[in-house]
């Protein structure tokens, strides 16, 4: 069975991919019961679009996938801490658990002031919190 490892190594190498196409550094996963469902580099800047952050791209090809906006049997993987826009995707997603290597200090959802994906302070029809997983390598 494939482990973190191997899925963190998968955005790693997205995020090189991003990098070189001129987007920032970021890469995403989707797994689903071990299976990747979806994956994606960051492309805010070649798309000229600010909503195209990993994670965001990767939620929209896992929901297209799957044919559900309920993944709550997924796991999302990135590179970094998902910023709260992103946040706000994955709690309306109901995505079960983040695992991520890099803080992003400053709009991090987990670990800024604006703790959108670990806050129940959240309206009522919206998802549990995810478990969240700091990836150290």
């Amino acid at each position: 069975m494939r482990d973190d490892d191997y899925y963190m190594k998968i955005c790693l190498a997205l995020s090189r991919q991003a990098a070189e196409n001129g987007n920032t550094a970021v890469g995403a996963v989707m797994v689903k019961d071990g299976e990747i469902i979806s994956e994606a580099e960051e492309a805010v800047t070649t798309k000229n679009d600010i909503t195209c952050h990993a994670e965001l791209e990767a939620l929209r090809a896992a929901v297209n996938k799957l044919g559900t906006i309920n993944l709550s049997g997924c796991i999302l993987y990135s590179t970094h801490e998902a910023c709260v826009m992103c946040a706000y995707a994955i709690r309306f997603y109901k995505i079960k658990k983040v695992i991520y290597l890099y803080n992003a200090n400053y709009l991090g959802s987990v670990s800024s002031s604006l703790p959108l994906l670990i806050t129940n302070e959240v309206p009522p029809h919206w998802s549990d919190a995810p478990i969240i997983v700091q990836f150290k390598m």
